[in-house]
């Protein structure tokens, strides 16, 4: 691996990096964004943190075979638990659900109190992500929206000391992104409409499934969250 190139979504993640950052990766795989933020100058120091022992082995030998060792920790454990307080300025969890980024966040909150930046891109369900932020008083201050080989990612940044985002119809950013909602670019409409098309299929097949109050929800929600997107896009 170059530790001088990554792909578009982590290159994405990196650049939201503050100078002189230290940073911890949750969920690190092979360690490549600690070994490039490192590398570049973007953060000073970084924990590469997993939980499982493969992965964990793949990013102990990337930092050691990029004479890193010095500046990157490589840490076996789950979430938060690889990280000490006050040790980090800025956590990133990338390429996860955001069920399972809302988790970490939550059972690692004492871990938090001197964190400054979170920077997060969850695979799915990033309105999840944006509710766990608004509930626990972090200021959601930017947001990314990639394609790269055909799937759409996007980057949540949130920070400790920023004004608070004033939301008009929380729904509906909560769901699309507030500030991606404001860009509206050539990439949103063709993930939303995807999403739009998918979730018409689903519709249709919950239409013919047998009817319970489980089904009935689901059908309720998808029918606002397609009201939702449709009014966006239009």
């Amino acid at each position: 691996m170059n530790i001088d190139k990554l792909s578009k979504r982590l290159e994405t993640v990196a650049s939201f990096i503050k100078p002189d950052m230290r940073i911890a990766d949750i969920g690190s795989d092979h360690a490549y964004l600690p070994c490039y933020a490192v590398n570049q100058g973007l953060a000073k120091a970084a924990i590469a943190g997993e939980v499982v022992e493969g992965p964990y082995q793949s990013a102990y030998n990337q930092v050691k075979e990029a004479e890193l060792s010095d500046r990157i920790a490589v840490r076996k454990g789950n979430g938060l638990a690889v990280v000490n307080q006050g040790e980090v300025d800025c956590i990133i969890i990338a390429g996860m659900g955001g069920a399972l980024i809302t988790d970490i966040l939550e059972n690692g909150k004492q871990k938090l109190v001197e964190v400054q930046r979170l920077i997060l891109q969850p695979n799915v369900a990033a309105e999840k992500v944006r509710k766990w932020l608004l509930d626990n008083n972090w200021q959601l201050s930017d947001e990314r929206l990639i394609e790269e080989d055909g799937k759409y990612y996007e980057i949540l940044v949130a920070d400790r000391d920023k004004n608070k985002i004033q939301y008009t119809n929380l729904k509906k950013e909560l769901l699309l992104g507030p500030y991606l909602l404001n860009s509206k670019d050539e990439v949103f409409h063709r993930k939303w409409r995807s999403e739009l098309n998918q979730w018409k299929i689903i519709l249709n097949e919950l239409d013919k499934a047998e009817s319970n109050e489980k089904t009935a929800i689901k059908k309720r929600d998808l029918i606002e969250k397609i009201s939702i997107v449709e009014e966006a896009l239009s």
